[in-house]
């Protein structure tokens, strides 16, 4: 498995290895021995599923507060998405800026989202589906969000205002506030 860093050294793309011949291909997509040995230790406790029927729909951003901080792996397996993780770690020499890449069914890259981050995609193809692994359970009490086309922040999604999909709870999250204390760094 191969580990790159983002602009966010703790956000990171993992490339699993596929193997493919007449019949199709395999892959190993988790692997906690191999990461490990390159550093990379996580502790999953759930998959999640998510499918996305129209192209341009926004899940995020989204993430959970202790004692149910949440860290994703997140992959494609099928269509693609933009996906952004945003450092939402007070004191941290990154926070309020965020890392981004695409993820698709082609490219086979998972991106590693660790706690203290927002975390959101948008779908680039219709009929997208996305899992990814969780460090910590869905806690509704810790849940937090901000909303997507936040001017601070100012995210480049790829799509236009008026074209974005949202769920209802995502069309009224608050505005980042960054003198919020969600969580401190180091």
């Amino acid at each position: 498995m191969q580990i790159e860093t983002l602009s966010i050294p703790e956000v990171l793309l993992i490339t699993p290895a596929k193997f493919g011949d007449s019949r199709g291909f395999f892959s190993e997509t988790w692997n906690a021995g191999k990461l490990a040995a390159q550093g990379f230790n996580a502790h999953f406790v759930q998959d999640n599923h998510s499918f996305s029927a129209e192209l341009g729909t926004i899940r995020g951003l989204h993430c959970q507060m202790a004692p149910s901080v949440q860290g994703k792996l997140v992959r494609v397996v099928k269509g693609a998405i933009w996906d952004v993780a945003v450092d939402i770690r007070k004191g941290s020499p990154t926070f309020g800026k965020w890392a981004a890449a695409e993820i698709t069914e082609e490219n086979w890259k998972q991106i590693w989202v660790p706690g203290g981050f927002l975390h959101g995609f948008c779908t680039l193809l219709p009929d997208t589906e996305v899992i990814y692994k969780v460090t910590a359970g869905y806690d509704k009490a810790a849940e937090r969000a901000v909303v997507w086309d936040d001017p601070t922040l100012a995210l480049p999604w790829p799509v236009a205002p008026g074209g974005a999909k949202l769920s209802d709870k995502d069309k009224i999250a608050p505005n980042f506030n960054p003198d919020d204390t969600w969580f401190t760094y180091p």
